[in-house]
């Protein structure tokens, strides 16, 4: 992996994470309710449960490549055609979220971390787009798959920490600049629509090189 598709990766990681989504509410509602330990302690279990995610994407694609290459290849454009699909959603607006009028009742540390680690990995929207994401940055070797995945997951978790942290210290704060400006979502979702749509045109110029 060179360090431009690296770098390409984490610029897509960075925009991933500054769109509002699941994983930003959540911070976002634990930290309203219980302060900014609830909320860091959210995100450290939402970044577990990433790596879970990484780690059957990662098996998974080692298994498609001692297939053969073109399984391979079938699974890099059905996921670019799957993120072409969800820029196309998010960019109509369907993809947005609503911010929540109430936060969450308190619980237990324990119990956070236990709620953002199985809510991140008993979601199959993100298991899907895990294995729709990282072919399009992987080489195709079985034995370098699982380690390229937990890489490119780790710097899919470095982003997110780079901007829920913030999130989860101010929360107060930005959850009612968030709630007073509707508008921003609709940017913000438009935003990671054309992200989306670049990596699938990405792949298709890649192709044709």
């Amino acid at each position: 992996m060179t360090a431009a598709t690296l770098l390409t990766f984490a610029l897509a990681a960075l925009a991933l994470a500054i769109t509002p989504g699941p994983d930003m509410l959540m911070v976002l509602t634990r930290s309203l309710a219980q302060g900014r330990a609830a909320g860091l302690v959210a995100m450290l279990g939402i970044s577990l449960g990433c790596y879970v995610h990484a780690l059957v994407a990662g098996l998974s694609l080692s298994g498609a490549l001692l297939l053969g290459p073109l399984v391979f290849e079938i699974i890099r454009w059905a996921g670019a055609a799957y993120l072409l699909w969800l820029g196309i959603q998010c960019f109509c607006g369907h993809g947005g979220v609503q911010i929540p009028a109430q936060t969450l009742p308190k619980t237990h540390l324990r119990s956070v971390f236990a709620q953002g680690f199985l809510c991140n990995v008993l979601n199959p929207k993100v298991a899907l787009f895990f294995l729709a994401l990282f072919p399009q940055f992987m080489l195709p070797d079985p034995g370098m798959a699982l380690p390229q995945a937990l890489l490119l997951a780790s710097i899919l978790n470095i982003a997110g920490a780079l901007v829920l942290t913030p999130i989860a210290l101010m929360a107060g704060r930005f959850g009612e600049w968030l709630s007073r400006k509707p508008g921003f979502l609709a940017w913000q979702n438009r935003f990671l629509g054309l992200v989306f749509a670049g990596l699938a045109v990405r792949l298709v110029l890649d192709a044709r090189r």
